[in-house]
């Protein structure tokens, strides 16, 4: 047992010292093959631009792209004056996803950091508690939205808002990266 122990020992001791007498003499016999590639990877490297962070204006959704989002945010009251209308509403929010996942798709990663920041879960909570608040608040005082006119005002009162809202979330969200050095200006 002993002495199998000893021979790989020995094997695994040669083994390193004949790998790098065998690197050396590869190295001896052919030092332009080595410097060649070298000189093109640093040939390359200055050809070739940094990656520049993207401009601000690469990055900025247009507000029309809002839009959908304000009619969506207006579709409980657009229902309520129109109860037919909610096939457009499905067929805009299928147009939405394919706008976003096509033409907007250079885009796409600041949509992800706007989904996920907590400034638009404060303009989605704040869009939700002004709706129940303010159906309240006018039940309340006896002037409920009813009518089908009150109810499409009511409509585009809230898109209105919510365009508003993710335009300004948009150029805070864009102010902190320009900040942060994550894209330029």
């Amino acid at each position: 047992m002993s002495a199998i122990t000893i021979e790989a020992a020995t094997r695994t001791a040669q083994a390193p010292a004949a790998a790098q007498a065998q690197t050396e003499a590869q190295a001896q016999t052919e030092p332009q093959a080595q410097t060649e590639p070298q000189a093109q990877t640093a040939a390359q490297a200055q050809a070739e631009p940094q990656a520049q962070p993207p401009s601000v204006a690469e990055m900025r959704l247009p507000v029309w792209f809002f839009g959908f989002e304000g009619v969506l945010a207006g579709a409980f009251d657009l229902l309520r004056a129109a109860p037919s209308a909610w096939p457009a509403l499905v067929a805009l929010v299928v147009v939405n996803l394919g706008v976003s996942l096509t033409l907007m798709r250079r885009r796409l990663r600041l949509a992800k950091l706007l989904w996920r920041g907590k400034e638009t879960r404060k303009v989605a909570l704040g869009l939700v508690g002004l709706r129940l608040g303010s159906h309240l608040v006018l039940g309340l005082l006896g002037a409920a939205v009813t009518g089908a006119l009150g109810h499409v005002l009511f409509a585009l009162v809230m898109s209105a808002v919510t365009v508003a809202l993710l335009a300004h979330v948009q150029r805070t969200a864009l102010g902190a990266l320009v900040a942060a050095g994550r894209i330029t200006a």
